[in-house]
């Protein structure tokens, strides 16, 4: 949320950012809730009018008004839509942290939400629990597929397809990676939790490239969740937490850039500086942090690639991750990067930034809307006549996979780091 031009810089009030909004309409047409609905109260300008009547004391926080704050994605397409700046990606993390402290979250969906965020934001936990499930979906002749019965537990969800097999325990990554050939940084990598269990070896073509390119790659040990699941779902207090434990990890290290290969986290972490605002302690050590952080596509980009790369014969389509594209704003540097891959035809995908519904926890909690936009995805991935989608955050590749599957379609679902290694061929 923006803060005021007066020499106290106080952080603005969370009412002062619904005043932002002048109800224009330009955010309708961005909003995937409200594309496949058409409701106004599913559209971040109905929302955005819905906790002004709140706040207003017009509107009760009610059943019906939290059943259209809960349906939103969070995916924050929104925000470059909209002339006015609203920062509206902060005001539903702060009114969905209202909605908690009022209890007014049915009970099973708050159980659900606690249940999921304790799973899969602690690696240990997180890996413990995927890969039994993972063995028990190819014991029932599921292939890599989380069966029903054991994805209903954790909140509704159909059976869904692990991207790769998991391991029992979380692997570990080297803590110190020499840079090949001359030196031209040194950078401090994002272990991630669910990135590391789910996409351990995403992390370590990161590794690769990073250090093929001149980088001395460190993994500072003591890394948890960074909070970004929790502040897109309203925990922010244990948001904050949170972002103080990986401040502190990297402070350590050391380093002068911090690369993180997942969209959701690296958002997140931009974003430390603002969710600390309001705390003496931490908030420049924050802001300090934030300004860190880098994209793994954003920091390539800019450091510019220096091995020659092999050819990779493959039709692409590149799919924009939402807190990548949109809170972000990263969008043509995974293409550049792409682009330079001899033999590689990257390939329009309509709709590339719209969200594939993934949403961090989003699928499990609403999985209907959430598979209406997968399967929108993926009839435009179809359309597109791509062999390969390319995404930049671990919920995308997951529930496009996922999809991809079950219509027994048979294409690859990369990151752009794990084509840039395929490339590289180290």
């Amino acid at each position: 949320m923006k803060t005021n031009t007066s020499e106290t810089q106080e952080p603005r009030s969370f009412y002062d950012g619904l005043l932002d909004c002048v109800h224009c309409g330009f955010c309708l047409p961005a909003c995937p809730t409200y594309v496949e609905t058409g409701n106004e109260a599913d559209s971040p300008r109905g929302r955005i009018y819905l906790m002004r009547a709140i706040e207003e004391g017009r509107m009760a926080l009610d059943e019906n008004a939290v059943e259209h704050f809960d349906r939103c994605i969070g995916c924050r397409a929104c925000e470059p839509a909209c002339p006015s700046g609203v920062a509206y990606g902060s005001l539903i993390e702060i009114q969905r942290q209202r909605i908690r402290e009022e209890k007014q979250e049915p009970e099973e969906r708050a159980r659900t939400k606690k249940l999921l965020l304790w799973t899969l934001t602690d690696s240990t936990r997180a890996a413990l629990a995927m890969a039994p499930a993972a063995l028990l979906g190819r014991l029932m002749g599921k292939g890599n597929a989380v069966p029903e019965i054991f994805a209903k537990v954790l909140g509704g969800q159909g059976a869904m397809t692990l991207h790769h097999p998991v391991s029992p325990l979380p692997k570990s990554l080297p803590r110190r990676t020499p840079a090949v050939g001359e030196k031209r940084a040194t950078v401090g990598i994002l272990s991630g939790c669910v990135m590391n269990v789910l996409y351990h070896r995403t992390n370590l073509a990161t590794i690769r490239v990073l250090a093929a390119n001149g980088c001395e790659v460190l993994t500072p040990p003591g890394q948890k969740c960074c909070g970004a699941l929790h502040a897109h779902n309203g925990y922010m207090d244990e948001a904050r937490e949170k972002a103080k434990q990986t401040i502190e990890v990297f402070e350590r290290a050391g380093v002068e850039t911090i690369v993180v290969n997942s969209a959701g986290c690296g958002s997140t972490m931009k974003e430390y500086g603002h969710l600390l605002e309001g705390d003496p302690q931490w908030a420049a050590r924050a802001a300090a942090l934030a300004a860190k952080v880098r994209d793994v596509s954003e920091f390539l980009d800019d450091l510019g690639l220096v091995q020659p790369l092999n050819a990779v014969p493959e039709t692409v389509a590149y799919h924009d991750a939402c807190h990548l594209a949109h809170a972000q704003r990263i969008t043509t540097p995974p293409r550049r990067l792409l682009a330079q891959v001899p033999q590689l035809r990257l390939v329009g995908l309509n709709e590339s930034d719209m969200c594939c519904g993934s949403a961090g926890i989003y699928n499990f909690l609403e999985p209907d809307m959430a598979t209406r936009l997968q399967n929108r995805k993926v009839d435009n991935i179809l359309a597109s006549g791509a062999t390969a989608v390319v995404t930049g955050n671990p919920g995308c590749l997951s529930w496009i996979n996922d999809g991809l599957t079950k219509r027994g379609r048979k294409i690859e679902v990369l990151h752009p780091v794990e084509v840039l290694d395929r490339a590289l061929g180290v």
